[in-house]
């Protein structure tokens, strides 16, 4: 099928089905750019269908944390410290759970372009624990609003996530009220424009869009019902929403309740401004840092067309022109998964792991390396620039990481040069291959592997 002289994609009836444009790719390439790596298990694909992983590993969900949150803040106001002690370990055990079902997934999963795409939805919707106790919130964001839509509307995932707890919690939305609201007139409190500015910003148009701080105001009046209630979650609660219609945009947002904001949400999830933004961003991800507008236009279009379907956008990531060479640089926990991919680490190995194995393997190392787990910077996620993760510090983490972590995973190591063909296929070069064949040990020789720039690259 060819591409249209206007640079559209094909008929998106296509979608989970090779589409042809002139341009192809070879397995362990595909493998390493949308996967998690070699050895590959089968032929990637657009997610579609049910999601196999997180029913064979399921994670955490808010129905476990919220009578752990209202104990905590019972004891906490009765100052029972055995009670606030108790608070702290039931959500450090429920954080672990779902850390464990995130790698569980990941190392497992036949399906490594699902996951890839579900681990670049949560960045693109970045929430982190501010305290100890929010600690499982990144998890059970991801598996209540970013999973269950990762293979369907865009407009769908932004609803679900803007309304779910643990990002209204993060970005102070919580703590937002309408200034002519019962409430906000009552308690004498205003707006906070966390939400609304990211909204915006962030998840939809992105930095540089056409829109005024009058439109984030408006947006932040109109999101003022969205609250938490601490045994029943999401609520809207009309006596802190701003009363009257708001203008987003040039479009007036008039009616009572829930219905307004999800109308907004709608209107901003397929705009011209959004497509164009998440299409770089999912361009940018998976395949250079700088890719050109013969990567971009199609995934514009694709989404476009479409109404927003991300499966349809991720069809067409997998099949659009891109370079040969691979020049991204896999971040901390790619890596990780990868290597876990590599040397047979199973998913039933990582969910039995103790607290402090599991600490000293995985969740110190990812912070040495310049990730901590689930917990970004800032709302914009992590960066993408190789040269952000490519630091003597970060380099000597990985280093050591690969030297070290294998043999108390994986007993006995695999011989080196068999494990060099497994892990890089044809992509390790006659250097590699000549140090590979002259380590001393399998523990030196794997180590090269893993810490080689050809398994650090993606």
């Amino acid at each position: 099928m060819d591409l249209a002289h206007d640079g559209s994609p094909p008929n998106l009836r296509m979608i989970g089905k090779p589409i042809e444009w002139g341009f192809t790719m070879d397995a362990t390439t595909r493998a390493l750019r949308f996967g998690y790596g070699l050895p590959a298990t089968g032929p990637l694909a657009a997610p579609v269908g049910p999601d196999r992983a997180a029913d064979r590993w399921p994670g955490i969900h808010l129905a476990e944390v919220a009578p752990v949150l209202i104990a905590y803040r019972e004891a906490k106001k009765a100052k029972d410290e055995a009670g606030i002690k108790a608070g702290h370990s039931a959500a450090d055990a429920l954080a672990l759970r779902g850390a464990k079902a995130m790698l569980a997934r990941a190392v497992g999963s036949d399906d490594p372009y699902r996951e890839r795409l579900v681990a670049f939805w949560a960045d693109h919707f970045t929430v982190a624990p501010k305290s100890r106790m929010e600690r499982p919130f990144p998890a059970i964001l991801i598996d209540e609003a970013i999973r269950p839509h990762v293979a369907g509307r865009f407009a769908d995932m932004l609803k679900a996530v803007t309304t779910h707890p643990a990002m209204l919690v993060f970005l102070n939305q919580d703590a937002s009220f309408g200034p002519g609201s019962p409430k906000g007139k009552r308690q004498k409190k205003g707006l906070n424009e966390n939400l609304a500015r990211e909204l915006l910003e962030l998840h939809t148009l992105g930095v540089g869009a056409v829109y005024t701080q009058v439109d984030v105001r408006e947006l932040a009046e109109l999101l003022t019902g969205l609250a938490v209630s601490p045994d029943r979650g999401f609520v809207f609660d009309k006596k802190r929403a701003e009363p009257g219609a708001e203008s987003v945009l040039g479009t007036a947002y008039r009616g009572d309740g829930l219905d307004p904001v999800l109308r907004a949400l709608d209107d901003l999830a397929i705009r011209p401004e959004t497509a164009a933004h998440l299409a770089r961003k999912l361009a940018v991800h998976f395949v250079a840092d700088d890719p050109d507008a013969g990567t971009v236009a199609p995934l514009e279009r694709a989404f476009l067309d479409s109404g927003g379907d991300l499966s349809a956008m991720a069809g067409v990531l997998l099949s659009v022109p891109q370079p040969e060479a691979l020049t991204k640089v896999r971040q901390p926990f790619d890596f990780l998964i990868a290597a876990f991919r590599a040397l047979g680490v199973t998913p039933e190995r990582i969910l039995t792991l103790e607290p402090k194995p599991f600490k000293r393997l995985i969740l110190d190392p990812l912070a040495a390396m310049g990730q901590p787990f689930q917990q970004a910077p800032g709302p914009d996620g992590w960066p993408e620039p190789a040269a952000d993760w490519i630091t003597p510090q970060g380099l000597a983490a990985r280093i050591n990481w690969a030297m070290h972590a294998p043999e108390r995973l994986v007993r006995p190591l695999p011989d080196p040069r068999a494990f060099l063909r497994l892990a890089l296929g044809d992509r390790a070069d006659e250097r590699l291959v000549w140090s590979v064949n002259a380590a001393e040990s399998a523990r030196d020789g794997v180590g090269l592997v893993l810490a080689s720039p050809a398994f650090n690259r993606r």
